[in-house]
């Protein structure tokens, strides 16, 4: 195991331990894409169950959103070779994207709605108790500044979550791995890639301007991704706008004497 898997390995046990993210008889339903991140998870939530205390199981999932030259085949056979159990999932939401997205708009909004839905009941359909989302804390990063700057909410995708249909608990095993890190992981292992040929088809995308951004940023004053990483477990309730929140905050705290 190289020194890259190992720090990988222990980011990911630490956010499962700070977070319960990966529970003792969990089914966790891993979202596999065909992208470098989605592989990544895959192979280091196998390397977290050879390692576990404790015994869980994890089912691959991918759907097939009929875009063209999308190679499921490709996927198949890499959880074949891990021996992992896997579910293929097909369903048309690509020609939906194209044909309600107006021009000159993006089309992840209304594709990821589409895919969250069918994903979610695939977990139900498996009897999943967790389902393993792909992103990184660079991804959770951009996403503070997207929900600040269009959104005006202080907010970003946290590492476990009830999901709004109330039925699934969302987690992102992820969350503590710097996508340099992914893709030199990737690179390492020689996942066998599938681009997305939607969404990356798209250049007027604010995440990649908000990612853009971040790496200018980075490039001047070194440090500032890991502080804006830092600031979404660091809150001042108190210092903040919120007026619910700031009335909770002033509520004296009950201290053990």
């Amino acid at each position: 195991m190289s020194l890259l898997e190992k720090r990988l390995l222990k980011d990911v046990a630490r956010a499962s331990v700070d977070f319960r993210l990966i529970e003792p008889d969990d089914h966790v339903m891993v979202a596999l894409s065909g992208g470098k991140d989605s592989y990544a998870m895959l192979s280091l939530l196998l390397g977290l169950k050879r390692r576990a205390p404790f015994t869980f199981r994890l089912t691959a999932v991918n759907l097939d959103q009929h875009q063209p030259g999308f190679e499921q085949q490709v996927i198949v056979k890499h959880c074949d070779e891990l021996g992992v159990p896997h579910k293929m999932l097909s369903k048309d939401t690509y020609s939906i994207v194209l044909d309600k997205t107006p021009e000159g708009k993006t089309y992840c909004a209304l594709c990821s709605r589409l895919r969250r839905g069918i994903l979610y009941n695939a977990a139900q359909d498996i009897g999943a108790t967790k389902i393993a989302l792909g992103h990184h804390k660079d991804d959770l990063i951009e996403t503070l500044l997207l929900n600040m700057f269009f959104s005006g909410q202080l907010k970003s995708m946290p590492p476990r979550l009830h999901s709004d249909d109330g039925r699934n608990v969302v987690i992102r095993p992820l969350a503590y791995c710097e996508e340099s890190d992914i893709q030199a992981y990737s690179d390492e292992k020689a996942f066998p890639i599938l681009p997305c040929n939607l969404c990356g088809s798209q250049e007027n995308l604010q995440r990649k301007k908000m990612k853009k951004m971040v790496t200018d940023l980075e490039t001047q004053h070194p440090g500032i991704r890991a502080s804006l990483f830092a600031s979404m477990g660091n809150l001042r309730l108190s210092h903040l706008l919120d007026a619910d929140l700031a009335e909770t905050a002033r509520q004296p705290q009950n201290k053990p004497v």
